[in-house]
């Protein structure tokens, strides 16, 4: 980046957002893994966002998007131009009645398993499942989170994005191709900015004891002990990865710092200074370890940034 185009992203920053160089990015993934960003920035709103994409197109910069930090894994050098992180701390979600649905609206830079508790504190039906999941709204529709068998395709109703040209659309889930841990966005790289959820009114009590229960299995089967990713391989079709891995003798497989965790092996995690050249040293060897064993190719959930 040269200095001409730091100093046109200082200004349209001067005044608001938050801008910052040579940012070091352990402190923004749930991995606690990751080098500096060449240049850190913090929208204030999609009006900034939009005008920060056009600046990077006119100016030929590259530049990557950071929701929570949750399902990456930054490399040890860190990344070389512009992260736009996706967070949203200040904003609540806004609720309105159409007949018998009730539609949610949030910014995508919002926490995911926050605005599900907020859903499910309210007595609205719907997103449960979501209530432990890291990350923000933005992320979750790009891969079509989901867990205990819920998905974000089950109540999405609409988003709304930013093109890579800066433009505002507003798509219908339908057009978002929406299946397990996909959807048409990166590949189009558009950016959400804002998401609505068709929900329904439940029984309060009920919807609170599930989101019990479903933290109680959380606590129990996953090692949030420990810094990670979440999931670290996809679900192949017909098999889970945690026991594939399990049945390949890898519980508790170690590179450096990085372990397949033995509470559950479908996760890696940071034990303590592992590097992400660990991670990927380990994800690889799991992956060539299972397909000997099993000829089942697996595939990462992670995403790499560099």
């Amino acid at each position: 980046m040269t200095e001409k185009q730091r100093q046109l992203l200082a200004n349209l920053y001067s005044a608001r957002g938050h801008m910052a160089e040579h940012e070091p990015l352990a402190q923004h993934t749930t991995f606690r893994i990751g080098g500096p960003a060449d240049v850190y920035l913090v929208p204030a709103d999609e009006e900034q966002l939009a005008a920060t994409i056009r600046l990077h197109r006119e100016e030929g910069m590259r530049y990557q998007i950071l929701g929570n930090g949750s399902n990456v894994l930054v490399d040890d050098a860190g990344i070389r131009g512009t992260l736009i992180h996706m967070e949203d701390k200040k904003s609540a979600a806004s609720y309105r009645t159409e007949g018998s649905t009730v539609l949610a609206t949030v910014s995508a830079g919002m926490s995911l398993s926050g605005f599900a508790r907020d859903v499910c504190d309210r007595g609205i039906d719907g997103l449960a499942y979501a209530t432990g999941i890291p990350g923000t709204v933005g992320g979750g529709v790009v891969m079509n989170a989901g867990a205990y068998g819920g998905e974000i395709v089950d109540s999405l109703r609409e988003v709304r994005v930013l093109t890579k040209s800066g433009e505002a659309l507003t798509l219908a889930a339908k057009e978002l191709d929406l299946s397990y841990r996909h959807s048409v966005i990166p590949e189009k790289e558009y950016i959400v900015t804002q998401a609505t959820f068709a929900l329904a009114e439940g029984d309060r009590e009920a919807i609170r004891a599930k989101v019990l229960e479903l933290s109680a299995k959380r606590r129990e089967k996953q090692p949030l002990e420990y810094p990670s990713a979440g999931s670290t391989f996809k679900r192949p079709t017909g098999y889970f990865a945690g026991k594939l891995i399990e049945d390949a003798g890898l519980r508790g497989y170690t590179v450096g710092g990085a372990q397949v965790s033995e509470k559950h092996c479908g996760f890696v995690i940071n034990r303590g200074g592992a590097t992400a050249a660990d991670v990927k040293t380990l994800i690889g060897d799991v992956q060539r370890i299972v397909f000997e064993r099993f000829g089942v190719k697996l595939e990462p959930e992670v995403r790499f940034l560099s």
